[in-house]
């Protein structure tokens, strides 16, 4: 990605309070999720769940999310990206919080489900959001927010390993509500600093014109680049799938170790953060398919050796090495979706963040129901395999040629130029 000016003047500031502001939407998210999968097995010995009916429950929140991904994306288009952050943010936390305190299964599945929905429409705005200040600095910035993510969730699974020790006297209500109060400060600051992207704050003009831009029709996104990049996306998915929803019960039940059971995803977030830390710094030097061609090839070692671990600690190994490579794929993704928007309403964005959830619904019903059938270490080495494919699909990351697509790299250089 070639870098462009930042911004100047007077809306220097502006873009730089955006920025703190979507890395704080990031933070909270991630520590909203980590705070729910890294729980799973207490959730599961609390309703005393199969290994079907955990399944079920997983599968449940990608399925919902990518209704919510879409749902956002039209939403951002019509109402602008920062108003559904604004609002679907605090309903995730809140939700999550549920999550911990409901004493019934239905209550299990309705909070779950709750979950998933506003995970996807959060998922899709703030990555519009990213792609939006991205552009405006004219260089890359999305792995940096999506390290602020893993940050995030590595302190919600270092919560999670706390609160773990029963001995400790802190229940999943009181463990999963002090989660969700951070998240829910977090998110209502950084709400009013985000970046404006509604449609007439597009514009720019009078309310006539804001209504001529809600009645344009929506632009059209090519299906063929999305296709490719949201296939990288899915595979690279379904290993993070893996690792999220199931590492602590295969540590826990297929290693034996309860006590570091928390530390198989930890360690994967940790990675992810520091490699993703490193991705904006990769992707200028190298450019974006090199980096995710690397980086899904070493996420393909990583899982290969978490799935053949013989301890314990091998596995947080292998999950570590996996999250350091796996780590660049997906921001690189929604960047490379961001340059096929033409208008920045998030569209593209919303399109590719549904592999994500594809990828984790095949994810949960794959490890799912190899384990059922054989066991977890079986399970863990079919989306070995699958990583595989990210490395082929690689060059589909790469912006398009001059000329040869709708949009080309980001930043206030290409937006003059289309105006």
């Amino acid at each position: 990605m070639r870098s462009s000016p930042p911004a100047t003047g007077g809306t220097d500031r502006v873009a730089r309070l955006a920025r703190v502001a979507v890395s704080g939407v990031f933070f909270t998210t991630g520590l909203a999720f980590a705070t729910l999968v890294t729980r799973v097995p207490a959730l599961q010995a609390r309703f005393e769940l199969g290994e079907g009916e955990l399944t079920a429950v997983l599968a449940l929140v990608p399925v919902v999310a990518g209704v919510g991904s879409v749902l956002a994306g039209s939403a951002s288009v019509r109402f602008g990206s920062r108003r559904v952050v604004r609002v679907a943010q605090p309903a995730l936390v809140l939700a999550v919080a549920a999550a911990g305190a409901v004493p019934t299964l239905p209550g299990l599945y309705a909070a779950v489900a709750a979950v998933g929905l506003l995970l996807g429409a959060v998922d899709a705005a703030m990555n519009t959001q990213a792609v939006a200040v991205e552009r405006r600095y004219g260089t890359s910035l999305l792995t940096g927010f999506h390290a602020v993510w893993s940050a995030g969730a590595v302190l919600g699974s270092l919560w999670a390993a706390f609160t773990s020790d029963p001995g400790r006297g802190v229940g999943l209500a009181a463990a999963f509500g002090a989660a969700a109060a951070v998240g829910l400060a977090a998110s209502l600051a950084a709400g009013p600093l985000l970046h404006r992207d509604a449609p007439a704050e597009r514009g720019g003009g009078d309310g006539q014109d804001a209504g001529a831009a809600g009645a344009a029709p929506p632009p059209r996104i090519p299906w063929r680049p999305i296709l490719l990049v949201g296939s990288a996306l899915a595979v690279v998915y379904i290993a993070d799938s893996a690792v999220s929803s199931w590492s602590a019960v295969y540590i826990e039940t297929a290693l034996g170790s309860a006590a570091l059971a928390p530390l198989g995803y930890g360690a994967y977030q940790a990675t992810t953060l520091l490699g993703r830390a490193l991705g904006d710094h990769a992707v200028r030097r190298f450019g974006p398919a090199a980096v995710v061609r690397a980086g899904a090839g070493a996420a393909f070692a990583g899982l290969a050796c978490a799935a053949a671990a013989p301890s314990p600690w091998a596995a947080v190994a292998g999950f570590a090495l996996t999250g350091l490579g796996a780590s660049v794929v997906m921001p690189i993704g929604f960047s490379a979706a961001g340059r096929l928007d033409p208008d920045g309403g998030g569209t593209a964005v919303a399109r590719v963040n549904v592999s994500n959830y594809v990828g984790f619904v095949l994810g949960a019903v794959l490890i799912g129901g190899i384990a059922e059938a054989l066991d977890l270490r079986a399970a863990f080495a079919a989306p070995t395999a699958l990583l595989l494919g990210a490395v082929f699909l690689a060059r589909s990351f790469d912006p398009p040629r001059p000329g040869a697509g709708p949009a080309g790299s980001p930043g206030p250089a290409a937006e003059s130029a289309r105006g």
